[in-house]
């Protein structure tokens, strides 16, 4: 953040309410706490420290530096050896960092069944479920949307399973900063992915295990006990839907299962904003020439 009195000062206060001494406080009220807004040169700088730390570091600072911090998951491996690694802190209650699932209602009965066993392991967090908006299960779903949306407009699936639950339970839930499972060794467009970012909704991401392998994080899940998904034993890695999830074959990038055969390599959650604008611009595109070649048509007729 830049500050209005000095170029120097990187990071700026707004929204403070304390009147007599001009200084915002632990003390103050929830409501006169800081948003948190960084400089694009403050940013390079947060991301050259916390390159160096290990996970553990990394989220002790993100527990003492961001509020409205919050983990998003879908139960993936890395996401797993963070929420351990957390309940691992004896946190107290205040700074205990609660999870946001987004069940799409296509999710392979295997996530499902651990999301339970997370819970069971895990009983004092918090777990925040969404669903897409108007419907309980996959059949509602498709009654509302069409069949195999997935195929037939991947773009709108995306936004109604994926994004705009996750853009609702952000505003519900007030975050401003989420914990994610991406790591650079994944490849794709994650494979230049820096341990902080800001997206353009101003949403900051923390990948707090972006310099880990795959094999250092199984290693943890093995050495821990942690609970995992079953489909990691019949050569899955990165899990989403199921049908859009396929296991990988030996020296596969870890996402390869992921949209196979596409170009598509994201799901719209780590770009909302510029993903769906792109899609609405195209189908009022598709929508205004469809109007024109009607007007068209109907010039040709009356001639």
């Amino acid at each position: 953040m830049s500050s209005r009195s000095s170029p120097a000062r990187e990071v700026e206060l707004m929204s403070v309410h304390e009147t007599e001494s001009g200084y915002v406080s632990g003390s103050g009220s929830e409501s006169s706490l800081p948003e948190i807004h960084f400089t694009k040169p403050h940013l390079a700088f947060l991301n050259r420290q916390l390159q160096f730390l290990e996970p553990q570091d990394i989220l002790r600072w993100c527990i003492t530096s961001l509020p409205g911090l919050f983990q998003t998951t879908a139960f993936g491996l890395t996401g797993l050896v963070t929420l351990d690694m957390l309940s691992k802190m004896k946190l107290p209650r205040p700074q205990m960092v609660d999870l946001i699932f987004l069940d799409t209602l296509h999710h392979f009965s295997e996530t499902l069944a651990l999301v339970d066993r997370v819970r069971s392991r895990y009983p004092l967090v918090n777990l925040h479920i969404y669903k897409p908006d108007g419907v309980e299960n996959a059949a509602e779903f498709a009654h509302k949307h069409g069949h195999r949306l997935w195929e037939t407009n991947d773009e709108l699936y995306d936004w109604v399973a994926k994004v705009e639950p996750a853009q609702r339970a952000y505003r519900e839930l007030q975050v401003a900063a989420v914990l994610t499972g991406r790591r650079r060794s994944q490849g794709g467009k994650r494979g230049d992915l820096d341990v902080i970012e800001v997206d353009e909704a101003g949403l900051i991401k923390i990948n707090p295990l972006a310099n880990w392998s795959f094999q250092q994080v199984q290693n943890y899940i093995h050495q821990n006990e942690v609970p995992y998904n079953e489909l990691l034993d019949r050569d899955y890695r990165s899990i989403g839907d199921w049908h859009s999830t396929q296991p990988i074959k030996a020296g596969e990038d870890e996402r390869a299962g992921r949209w196979k055969g596409q170009q598509k390599t994201e799901c719209g959650i780590h770009n909302p904003r510029s993903k769906f604008a792109q899609y609405l611009q195209e189908q009022e595109r598709k929508k205004k020439e469809a109007a024109l070649q009607k007007a068209l048509d109907g010039l040709e007729i009356a001639s």
